[in-house]
């Protein structure tokens, strides 16, 4: 049964938003509105905000007066989420959990066990990214319910964003925290796809005298902690106007967050040169600090510097306090130079040389350089388009785009999205193609919510869909038969069982060819992936396959027959794409009588 409301979430490592469209209204009336997110500003005083930072502040027995921390919906909440605890966290950064979305997207780390704030004394309280997660989609469904006439959220169909890159471990993780904040009937979405949703509900029917057939669409969306590269291609389809996502970029850990520490390091350098020197807390004091001057530098174009200002430590916390400007000169320098410097399209992103021993933490693109990144997206996705899709190619084969579309906070500064475009037209110019058109996007903090909500009326046939299905094809590792050689494993073979754009709600089977099943002891299921090979159909089997193709985490499990026992039982695949966008894999017995479900998705220990 359909809502009455639909909800777009932008779960965004910096910024959360939320959107709303009443699904009820004439076809004609319906709009999409912007929730506004209560929450505390100040110790004792709440106000609503267009926006709710994504920062979770652990308080400590006497960071705050008592009851000074009450929401309308809750008088005594375990933590402070939003403005304050972005405020108080610039000045205790030790108590501020940050980039929780980027944690969650992090392999490498136990992401369901309580590690956040990373590095944070042993004295203070820690939670999971999942938990951070499930913490702000709480509020956002507290201050919600408060704007809904009277409807609840959980009641609602609720779009909540992801970065396109995302793999399936990360959404799966997404929709946990979704359920342990009591959201059940969520559906993800890409936010590249969002943006774009977004420009499609701000034209109306006037998309189409903005593209045309054979026109490609490039989505660069740089929020605070990822960058996403998206490309839609325009087609005709019986003389309609056809949108379809053929391309997403690899997951990469580069945006604001950078950008701030970059910043941060030049005044840190300063101070040093003066004689005062930093400590651990201080630096990431200072780097949050960073954050809000380079916000108010690239929001507010009359104002030359932005003091920044830190506590002293130790006996001299009282009276010790140092301030120094950030201005915009630094702003322009280090963000333009250091992120978006000019190179040529063959640039592939620099390789860092590792240290055997390193500090565990978020794997960071090791290369700053947004434009060269950019670069080898374009040049990876043009040789290797979905089947039967044509793309607009230059002589050396770069993909050129004929449109972009900028979305993330990042991009609000109308220098960067100058400096982006004028690479691409150099890059174009040099393909002997026309500079490209920058379609407008006048929201960009809250296009995504807004996308989003615009998305679940498309679901119902209230809107323009863009054809999309699954980012990548994913693939199972199938153990060869061969001999025992000693000291040597069987090579490992990845058999395709999800093509690149298997729509939602759609099942593919591979009943060719049958595969032997461990049944009754601990057996490992190798997952795979490839954001590059767009040709692979189910059941194909590759034999050598190299950097175009990762491996997931596996998964160990037991799997059991109802007569017990330890055996090999044949059995053929199933694929499944979710409504809400996750991946199961069915191993299916010849007479069908018993079916094994195998999620693509890493089974975290809490420990």
């Amino acid at each position: 049964m359909n809502s009455r409301y639909i909800v777009g979430i932008d779960l965004g490592t910096t910024n959360c938003a939320m959107a709303v469209r009443d699904a009820s209204a004439p076809e004609d009336q319906a709009r999409t509105a912007v929730l506004e997110i209560p929450q505390l500003v100040n110790p004792g005083e709440v106000a609503a905000r267009p926006l709710l930072p994504s920062f979770l502040y652990i308080p400590g027995a006497l960071d705050f007066p008592a009851g000074s921390t009450s929401l309308p919906w809750d008088a005594a909440p375990r933590f402070v989420i939003g403005e304050l605890a972005r405020k108080r966290g610039a000045e205790n950064a030790a108590r501020l959990v940050a980039s929780a979305k980027s944690w969650l997207s992090y392999g490498g780390a136990r992401r369901t066990a309580p590690i956040l704030p990373w590095g944070a004394p042993a004295e203070v309280e820690r939670v999971s990214p999942v938990d951070a997660a499930a913490a702000y989609l709480r509020h956002l469904q507290s201050a919600c319910d408060t704007s809904l006439d009277g409807q609840a959220l959980t009641d609602q169909d609720v779009l909540v964003t992801i970065p396109a890159s995302f793999d399936e471990e990360a959404r799966e993780l997404t929709l946990q925290a979704a359920r342990v904040a009591g959201l059940e009937r969520v559906t993800l979405l890409e936010e590249p796809q969002a943006a774009f949703y977004a420009w499609l509900d701000g034209q109306g029917d006037g998309w189409r005298r903005r593209v045309s057939v054979g026109d490609l669409v490039l989505v660069c969306d740089i929020g605070g902690g990822t960058t996403d590269f998206t490309l839609i291609t325009v087609s005709d389809a019986a003389g309609n106007l056809v949108l379809e996502r053929i391309a997403v970029g690899d997951h990469i850990l580069l945006g604001g967050d950078n950008m701030d520490l970059a910043l941060a390091r030049v005044l840190q350098q300063r101070l040093e040169a003066s004689g005062t020197r930093l400590g651990t807390l201080q630096l990431h004091a200072l780097w949050h600090q960073c954050r809000i001057a380079k916000e108010a530098l690239l929001g507010d174009l009359t104002l030359r510097d932005h003091p920044v200002t830190l506590l002293g430590t130790g006996s001299r916390l009282i009276g010790g306090t140092l301030s120094i400007p950030l201005s915009r000169d630094d702003v322009d320098q280090v963000l333009l130079e250091g992120f978006f410097p000019v190179v040529p399209p063959d640039r592939t992103p620099a390789r860092q040389r590792r240290v055997g021993l390193h500090e565990l933490g978020l794997p960071y693109a090791a290369d700053p350089a947004v434009t060269s990144h950019l670069a080898r997206f374009l040049s990876q996705h043009a040789a290797i388009a979905g089947v039967g899709t044509v793309v607009r190619r230059g002589r050396s084969g770069l993909a050129c785009p004929t449109h972009v579309l900028f979305n993330g906070g990042v991009m609000k500064s109308a220098s960067l999205q100058e400096r982006l475009v004028a690479v691409l037209n150099s890059w174009l110019a040099a393909e002997g193609f026309d500079p490209l058109t920058v379609l407008d996007a006048p929201d960009l903090d809250r296009a995504v919510a807004r996308g989003a909500a615009y998305y679940g009326m498309a679901r119902r046939g209230k809107g323009i869909r863009i054809r999309s299905g699954a980012s990548r094809s994913y693939y199972i590792g199938i153990e060869s038969a061969m001999p025992a050689v000693p000291g040597m494993s069987a090579p490992l073979k990845a058999l395709c069982v999800v093509p690149f754009g298997m729509e939602e709600g759609t099942s593919a089977t591979i009943a060719e060819r049958e595969f032997g099943l461990i049944i009754g002891e601990p057996a490992e299921f190798r997952f795979l992936t490839s954001t590059t090979r767009k040709a692979d159909r189910p059941g194909a089997l590759i034999e050598d396959w190299g950097d175009d193709i990762e491996e997931l985490g596996p998964l160990e499990v037991t799997l059991q027959l109802a007569r017990g026992g330890d055996e090999v039982i044949p059995v053929t695949l199933e694929s499944h794409v979710t409504e809400v966008g996750t991946l199961e894999l069915w191993c299916v017995t010849r007479d069908r009588s018993h079916r094994w479900k195998l999620e693509l998705n890493i089974r975290e220990r809490a420990d």
